[in-house]
């Protein structure tokens, strides 16, 4: 009897649709390799089914990968749960479970299956797939890649996925025996914003033992010579805005780390060296909101921030209160006595935290919505968490701005500030604003700890790594001026990013340490001196 054509026609759709159809377009000779015992056979059949360019082959290859594919009387099968279907017809079979023999898999077959399901994705239609095997296929691509790279590019349309298959084709080919497809692959290379191209064409210029170069053609180093000074121009301008931006976030850092210090130190003179363990209390709160959250608010885990910015101000604020009401109001006008004093508070405190927390770094994670960052480059990124604490310390001096120059309790601090014996005489009520400005640069530094604890480790020994560069930044900027300590907070964040490239970070800090020095020595009051007659006398 013969099948009338609609009817076969309506066979073929029906196939389409249901996903029958592919297995007629892989070679089953090349698939029932898979089964094979030898390791290299398989390898080899893998190889033969991405050679031929068919996203069909994926399901079976993923079965594979998924210990799912067996044979059953020799035959390829996919298990489907409790039941089974031929791995080449996609129709269902009987597999009774004494009948199914597992294909072992080691890792290294589990490798090349990993490339070659992301490779055969490139042929995919839907563009989303082959866009994720194209990024997948760009960063590390196979010599037996090769061939199918060409063939996805000779079918490709949209322009983001050539741009990576083309990357993916001169990573080959600069490997090639033919100095002109070498040539290409240099040039492409170098007008790509693959990170590793300057790192991949520059070791075609180094040199062998005999002092002869790697790369045998003048050609190709003549290429690749221009590819890296390309590759150098094209990146100045996105590493400088790097750097700008990684001196403004350790600057931001810095700001919040001496903004509360500058207050008291220039309201007070003390020398407060247990500043820093405000900033430990101020990470360690930012942990514990996020411990609340994680046990008794997980779906709203990602806002532990929000609730940890006023616990944090508050409880280093309290811990500040009450060691000028119980220890600092006692040593005013005696400098040495409160720098030792205030030295063992900070220890007391630290090692309460160690007995409390263990001697170990807590983990703070990042909000989801802090996480990633703006890409600028291809190997310059703005993490998005050092934007957000660039914007919090903007924040914390507009309000520390605003009570300065707004309050009535600002009004006091610049006049207690400025002339205390006249403050007092004024009956503006000294002892009061001393504690209450004490408590509000330790709140401020609390604030700074949730800062650090977004971007570095939190651990007992936080608070010391920031003491000595805040000091530093009030000197600079001068005793109790806002304005200063900012330009000196931002100032010094720049320098020391400039310079770790060519110094390292320690020695930058030395030179930025003599830099400072040489400053004081034409300029003791600082970037802007004290006003008012206290700083006269």
């Amino acid at each position: 009897m013969i099948t009338p054509c609609w009817c076969r026609a309506a066979a073929l759709t029906v196939m389409l649709f249901t996903g029958a159809a592919w297995a007629y377009a892989i070679d089953g000779a090349t698939a029932k390799q898979l089964g094979a015992e030898d390791g290299d056979a398989k390898l080899a059949a893998i190889q033969k089914l991405v050679a031929a360019g068919d996203a069909a082959a994926i399901p079976i290859l993923k079965a594979l990968q998924d210990d799912i594919l067996v044979l059953v009387n020799g035959r390829l099968a996919i298990v489907e749960g409790s039941g089974a279907k031929d791995a080449l017809s996609g129709e269902p079979i009987v597999a009774p479970a004494d009948k199914r023999e597992a294909i072992m898999i080691n890792n290294r077959i589990r490798a090349a299956l990993d490339g070659a399901i992301a490779a055969l994705k490139l042929v995919s239609s839907n563009l989303d797939e082959r866009l994720a095997a194209a990024r997948a296929v760009a960063g590390d691509p196979s010599d037996e890649m090769l061939p199918l790279i060409k063939t996805a590019l000779s079918k490709e349309s949209d322009d983001e996925v050539k741009r990576l298959l083309n990357q993916a084709r001169s990573l080959v080919e600069i490997k090639s025996g033919d100095a002109a497809l070498r040539r290409d692959a240099v040039n492409l290379l170098g007008s790509s914003d693959n990170p590793q191209a300057k790192q991949i064409i520059g070791k075609l210029l180094e040199k062998n033992s005999d002092g002869s170069f790697i790369e045998t053609d003048a050609g190709v180093r003549a290429a690749a010579t221009a590819a890296l000074r390309a590759i150098e121009r094209r990146s100045l301008l996105p590493q400088i805005a790097a750097t700008l931006f990684s001196g403004l976030s350790l600057g931001s850092v810095l700001l919040l780390a001496a903004l509360g210090l500058a207050i008291t130190f220039g309201l007070m003179g003390i020398i407060n060296m247990a500043h820093g363990e405000m900033l430990m209390l101020g990470a360690y709160t930012t942990y514990i909101a996020q411990s609340l959250f994680r046990a008794y608010l997980p779906n709203w885990l990602d806002w532990y921030i929000a609730a940890a910015v006023p616990m944090a101000f508050a409880v280093a604020a309290l811990v500040g209160i009450v060691l000028e009401r119980t220890v600092i109001r006692f040593l005013y006008g005696r400098p040495l006595e409160t720098l030792l004093t205030t030295w063992g508070i900070s220890l007391m405190l630290t090692q309460s935290v160690r007995s409390l927390f263990g001697a170990q770094n807590v983990e703070v994670a990042n909000p989801a919505w802090m996480s990633g960052g703006f890409t600028l480059s291809a190997d310059v990124v703005l993490p998005y968490n050092r934007v957000v604490i660039i914007l919090f310390a903007a924040f914390v001096v507009f309000l520390v701005w605003l009570f300065l120059t707004r309050t009535r309790l600002g009004l006091y601090v610049r006049a207690v500030t400025q002339n205390r014996t006249m403050a007092d005489c004024m009956g503006i009520p000294t002892p009061r604003v001393d504690w209450l400005t004490f408590g509000l640069g330790s709140g401020i530094a609390g604030l700074g700890g949730v800062a650090l604890s977004q971007i570095g480790n939190v651990g007992p020994d936080l608070g010391q790594s920031y003491i000595v560069d805040s000091f530093m930044v009030v000197v600079l900027g001068g005793v109790g001026q806002l304005a200063g300590t900012i330009i000196a907070a931002i100032g010094l964040g720049e320098i020391n990013k400039f310079l770790e490239p060519f110094t390292g970070a320690v020695l930058g800090k030395i030179f930025v340490l003599i830099i400072i020095i040489l400053f004081i020595q034409k300029r003791p009051q600082g970037l802007f001196a004290l006003k008012g007659r206290m700083a006269e006398s």
